[in-house]
């Protein structure tokens, strides 16, 4: 995971258990689940979009190219 060793891991979940006290740990857990959440959501929303303006563009191509033909 991100080129982290189990030592890495165990040494960063100890400094933010020092920063932020042990109190707050589940709040702060909970803030960055919605916070990743969100961004997943988001990235769907946004493929969603992106795969909707797909298909719109290639029924104009495809009615362009229908228009082309018949003129020919």
């Amino acid at each position: 995971m991100f080129g982290l060793g189990t030592t890495e891991l165990i040494l960063i979940l100890v400094i933010v258990m020092v920063l932020f006290g042990a109190k707050k740990l589940p709040a702060l857990g909970e803030g960055l689940a919605k916070g990743i959440r969100s961004f997943r959501v988001n990235l769907a929303d946004d493929n969603k979009e992106s795969k909707d303006d797909n298909v719109v563009d290639a029924e104009k191509v495809e009615e362009k190219v229908k228009e082309e033909s018949k003129s020919s």
